[in-house]
C-alpha cells in the first residue's frame, strides 16, 4: 500500500507541473490557452489509444476470444455519459489554462481543484441521494472562506485581467464539479483507459473548431524547439505518466486515502509556483490555502470520494 500511496503522490506532483509549464509558455509565446489544451490532448491521445487496446486485449474473453469493452461494442447509452465527460474536459482544460494565463498558477489551481470535491459532497445529497453530514456542510462553508481568503490575498495585484482569471478558475471549478457528478452518476462499466481515450478524443473534437474559429493556430509556426518540448512535456509527463502512476497506485490504495493524497496537487502547484515563478500567496493566501485543503480532506473522508472523477477519466485526468 505504501508503494501505491507514493505513486499517487507522484501523480499529484506530475499533474502539478501542468500549470507551471503552461505559465512559462504563455509568458514566452502568444499561444492561446485553448490551443495548448488541444495540443496537450493530441500529444496524449496516441498513448491512451495504446493503453486502451492493451486493456481490451487483457479483457478478451477466454472462450469467445472477442474483446470486451471495446469502443465498437459500446451502445449510445454507454457512450453518451463518456462523451459528456469529454465535453466537460474540453471546457475545464480551456478555462483552467486561461485562468493560469490570466492569474497565478498557484491560485488558479487551488480554486479550480479544491472547490469541486466539496461541492460534489454537498450536491450528492439532492442529485445522488447521498445525505450530507454536518461535517460536509461545515467543509463547504470552510472551503468558501478559504477561497475568499485566496482572492483577498490577490487583491493588491488584481487588475481587470487577474479578476477575470479568478472568475475563469471558478468556472473551471464548476465545470469539474459537473464532470465529477456525471462520472459518479454514470455506471457504464466502461474500462478505464477506454473511457480515457473517448473522453480525450471528444474533448479534442470540441476544442478543434473553437481554436480554428478564434485563430488559435496563427503564429504556431513561430514556436521554437524549446516551446514544442514544453508542450510535449505537458502532454507526456503530467498527462500520460501522471495518469498511469495514479491508476497503478489505485490498485493497491483505498479510494478514501487516494482522494486525500490527491489534495496534495494544489499544494504542490503553489510550492512549484513559488520556486519557479516567484508567485507568493502571502500570509492570508497561505492561510486560505491551508483552510481550503483541510476542507477538501474532510469532504474526501466524510462526504464521498472526490478521487472517483479522476479515476473515471484518467480512468483518467486532470487534469
Amino acid at each position: 500500500m505504501i508503494r501505491g500511496a507514493l505513486l499517487i503522490a507522484l501523480a499529484a506532483l506530475l499533474w502539478g507541473t501542468t500549470g507551471i509549464i503552461a505559465k512559462l509558455l504563455f509568458a514566452e509565446t502568444n499561444l492561446q490557452a485553448a490551443t495548448l489544451a488541444l495540443l496537450r490532448l493530441l500529444v496524449a491521445m496516441p498513448f491512451f489509444w495504446l493503453l486502451m487496446h492493451r486493456e481490451q486485449r487483457q479483457r478478451t474473453n477466454a472462450v469467445s476470444k472477442t474483446p470486451t469493452g471495446s469502443v465498437r461494442q459500446l451502445n449510445l447509452k454507454a457512450l453518451a455519459p463518456v462523451a459528456a465527460l469529454g465535453l466537460f474536459q474540453a471546457i475545464y482544460q480551456g478555462s483552467y489554462l486561461t485562468a493560469v494565463d490570466m492569474t497565478g498558477a498557484g491560485i488558479a489551481t487551488l480554486i479550480a481543484l479544491c472547490l469541486p470535491p466539496v461541492l460534489v459532497a454537498l450536491l450528492s445529497a439532492p442529485l445522488l441521494g447521498e445525505k450530507p453530514s454536518l461535517l460536509t456542510v461545515m467543509a463547504l462553508i470552510t472551503a468558501v472562506i478559504g477561497t475568499a481568503m485566496l482572492v483577498l490575498s490577490d487583491i493588491d495585484t488584481s487588475g481587470t485581467l487577474r479578476i477575470a482569471g479568478i472568475l475563469m478558475a471558478l468556472l473551471a471549478a464548476l465545470v469539474y464539479t459537473a464532470f465529477t457528478m456525471t462520472s459518479r452518476y454514470s455506471s457504464t462499466g466502461t474500462p478505464v483507459f477506454t473511457t480515457a481515450f473517448i473522453c480525450f478524443f471528444t474533448a479534442a473534437l470540441v476544442l478543434l473548431p473553437f481554436v480554428l474559429l478564434t485563430g488559435g493556430f496563427e503564429g504556431i509556426g513561430e514556436l521554437e524547439l524549446r516551446h514544442w518540448l514544453m508542450i510535449s512535456f505537458i502532454g507526456i509527463v503530467p498527462t500520460c505518466i501522471g495518469y498511469l502512476c495514479f491508476f497503478t497506485g489505485m490498485q493497491t490504495t483505498p479510494a478514501t486515502l487516494s482522494s486525500i493524497i490527491i489534495t496534495l496537487e494544489p499544494l504542490f502547484v503553489a510550492l512549484l509556483a513559488w520556486v519557479f515563478l516567484g508567485e507568493i500567496l502571502g500570509p492570508i493566501g497561505i492561510a486560505g490555502a491551508l483552510i481550503l485543503t483541510i476542507a477538501v480532506i474532510v469532504a474526501s473522508r466524510y462526504g464521498g470520494q472526490p478521487g472517483t472523477p479522476r479515476r473515471a477519466t484518467r480512468h483518467h485526468q486532470h487534469d
